[in-house]
């Protein structure tokens, strides 16, 4: 079934625009398309063509409330020119404070299980939440940020929430990212100038070297596949 409505949906919009296909998901699906933003570079991108298009689609963000200041700073910046509400997802309280009282503010840092445990408090379950009652959830997937996500596609149906899954940056490179952005105006975090390329928590995150892979400075003293369960690529 799901298979299905991705190649109808591949076929529909095959000739589409990215704000073409962004009116098109909204009107198709109204009311119940999603586009969850972290305010990298990607979801800038995106944040101004739905802008553009005038589609609606609703915006939301999770702040694990261990963000960087700057991240907190391109949000703002981001609502004052765009005018648009972005809902914000937090963890539960409750599960923070056990975690904390548990195991210490720094268990991420001591194992890959405990760094996963972290991030499911602090991220997927929240999303589960955002995405509860949705159909499509847009994202700033590409292809190039990691071997892992080579193989995506533009749409998808994402099994783990069970939703269709689009990705209409994924053939983009950084460069035509950072020449959008550059063209358009478009508020970024100022720590992608101080080579910041993919920014989570601040703990979590360091800049990279040149010739590092995209993903090397996230959750960088560990040897894993570098994601945090809210993509299963």
């Amino acid at each position: 079934m799901s298979a299905t409505i991705i190649n109808t949906l591949l076929d529909k919009t095959k000739d589409f625009s990215i704000e073409e296909t962004f009116v098109f998901l909204s009107a198709e699906y109204k009311d119940k398309v999603v586009f969850s933003t972290s305010f990298g570079q990607e979801d800038q991108v995106i944040t101004d063509l739905i802008e553009k298009s005038e589609a609606a689609i609703k915006i939301f963000t999770l702040d694990t409330g261990r963000m960087f200041q700057e991240t907190y700073d391109v949000f703002h910046r981001t609502q004052k020119k765009y005018k648009m509400p972005i809902k914000v997802y937090f963890p539960e309280a409750k599960a923070v404070e056990e975690l904390l009282e548990k195991k210490g503010p720094n268990s991420f840092f001591e194992s890959v299980e405990n760094r996963k445990e972290c991030c499911f408090i602090r991220k997927v379950v929240p999303l589960k939440k955002a995405l509860a009652g949705n159909d499509v959830w847009i994202t700033g997937l590409r292809a190039e940020q990691s071997e892992n996500r080579s193989d995506l596609h533009l749409f998808e149906y994402d099994d783990n929430f069970k939703i269709i899954k689009f990705n209409p940056l994924l053939k983009w490179s950084l460069e035509e990212v950072q020449k959008y952005i550059d063209s358009n105006n478009v508020p970024q975090n100022s720590l992608h100038k101080k080579g910041f390329v993919s920014i989570g928590c601040a703990p979590c995150t360091r800049a990279i070297a040149e010739g590092e892979d995209i993903r090397a400075g996230r959750w960088y003293w560990e040897q894993s596949h570098k994601e945090c369960g809210l993509h299963s690529k």
